[in-house]
């Protein structure tokens, strides 16, 4: 057998190295295409040098959040004088290193909230919405939101939340029977009737609209969760929101399997609310009911007597676009029967990753602007902030990188809410800008998958929000004169 020579390995070896360099030095980084392939070779520069990952330091940005003593306050007695849900108050931020950015209508708009907030402190009930993707999923980021304005401004317990939750939640407890079917505008299955309301999402017992012989049951338990932040933990009442309703339909209420409340919804095909209140936080409520035909449940609000409503509505998967894509008429009744006063909107992050160039960011900015003044048009009194999308990273020869039009994204954001009277938070300078994510990613903030905080990371992000919230509060107190 012939032996190989060390060296003739090595110089075969060069050998095919100087053949590769010399399509990386002719060929352009973007690549060609031949025979209908796209062919890339690494630049010329990559093959001596190796890119390396790029990490910011966030020390400072990590270490100025103050995230603690967040349940500190509310002790509940257990007993309801109608109050349930003061404010406990305390210090507001009187300045942000990353403030709302807003044009004099977007703080006009801003204002009115203020002064709804305001009333809200001293015993009115009104809500706020957070609608956003996957970045909101399971109430991150709102969970911590809400307990901030609720100890400053009043309110207790975690809001709307679905009639058929899906996605892992730390605020409430939720079982549903197994004939229940979950509908979304913004996923399959879908209404055709589009009766979602307000949380974009709904559910039904019985197979379709088809009527049945006999009378079907199904039920929905709903508990207080443990693991919750102090004030979503409390609430006094309870409400079922439903629409839908064609045919008589039988309700049971039981407390810890004890019935406690019976009754029969308005089968007239309206929206309506079945209320309840209690003289302290319920244990496990079990709604059971009975009908031959199933009417649609658009969600239940578990809140206090008193204070600011803060809903999460988590779209997994969606860019904004299915904000219209509930009937007018229910969304707008039940903005109306919650007297909603803000839309936190946070999206972006879904199409990010699929921009070509900028013509198709400003095409995705132009629709999401559509969907906002349909909010504005259907809910006039309302203020909107929108948020932008967060810092995210993809793999670029070995590394870790910003998408190259995500700044651009968020100029153009920027932009649109200048132009219709939005307030804009900048979620993506907040973490430090370019690049920031790696180091997100390393310090445990954010996931593997350098694009979802972690429940550490989304705390950090909320707390830069609620200070942007705050100083916009104090400095609209002292343009007023007014006294916190």
């Amino acid at each position: 057998m012939q032996q190989i020579h060390p060296y003739k390995v090595l110089l075969v070896l060069v050998l095919v190295l100087l053949l590769l360099c010399i399509p990386s030095a002719l060929i352009p980084e973007r690549g060609v295409k031949w025979l209908g392939i796209q062919w890339r070779f690494l630049p010329m520069e990559r093959v001596w040098t190796a890119k390396k990952q790029v990490k910011k330091n966030i020390e400072k940005i990590v270490a100025a959040a103050d995230t603690t003593d967040i349940n500190a306050g509310l002790k509940h007695d257990g007993k309801s004088n109608g109050k349930i849900g003061l404010p406990e108050g305390g210090n507001l931020a009187g300045a942000s290193a990353n403030p709302f950015l807003l044009s004099n209508k977007a703080e006009a708009n801003l204002a009115h909230f203020f002064k709804s907030l305001e009333n809200s402190a001293k015993g009115q009930k009104m809500s706020i919405f957070h609608y956003g993707d996957s970045q909101i999923e399971g109430d991150r980021m709102t969970a911590y939101i809400r307990q901030r304005i609720q100890q400053q401004f009043g309110g207790t317990g975690p809001g709307l939340i679905p009639a058929y939750n899906v996605y892992t939640t730390h605020s409430f407890i939720q079982k549903v029977s197994a004939n229940f079917k979950r509908y979304t505008a913004f996923w399959p299955p879908k209404m055709s009737s589009r009766q979602y309301g307000a949380m974009l999402s709904s559910a039904r017992f019985t197979s379709g609209t088809a009527e049945r012989l006999t009378p079907e049951e199904a039920w929905i338990e709903i508990a207080p969760s443990a693991a919750a932040f102090s004030r979503a933990r409390t609430f006094s009442q309870v409400k079922c929101f439903y629409n839908s309703c064609y045919k008589p339909c039988g309700v049971k209420v039981y407390e810890n399997d004890q019935l406690i409340h019976e009754d029969s919804l308005i089968d007239d095909g309206g929206a309506h609310v079945l209320a309840l209140s209690f003289g302290q936080t319920p244990r496990k409520l079990r709604y059971v009911f009975s009908s031959t035909q199933s009417p649609v449940f658009c969600g239940f609000s578990l809140e206090g007597d008193v204070g600011v409503q803060v809903n999460n509505v988590a779209m997994r998967g969606s860019s904004g676009h299915d904000l219209s894509s509930s009937d007018a008429h229910v969304f707008a009744q039940m903005h109306q029967e919650v007297n909603t006063k803000l839309f936190i909107l946070q999206f972006g992050g879904n199409s990010v990753h699929s921009f070509k160039d900028s013509s198709s960011v400003r095409y995705y900015v132009g629709s999401l602007k559509s969907r906002i003044n349909y909010i504005q048009k259907l809910v006039p009194n309302a203020a909107v902030i929108l948020i932008g999308p967060s810092d995210m990273s993809r793999l670029n020869d070995g590394v870790f990188e910003t998408y190259p039009l995500l700044p651009y994204t968020v100029d153009r954001m920027q932009k649109m809410c200048a132009e219709n009277g939005v307030a804009f938070w900048n979620l993506y300078a907040a973490m430090g800008g370019m690049n920031a994510m790696p180091a997100w990613v390393t310090q445990g903030l954010a996931g593997k998958d350098y694009v979802h905080f972690t429940p550490r990371g989304a705390s950090i992000a909320s707390q830069y929000f609620y200070e942007a919230f705050g100083a916009a509060y104090t400095d609209w107190l002292s343009k007023k004169g007014g006294q916190k």
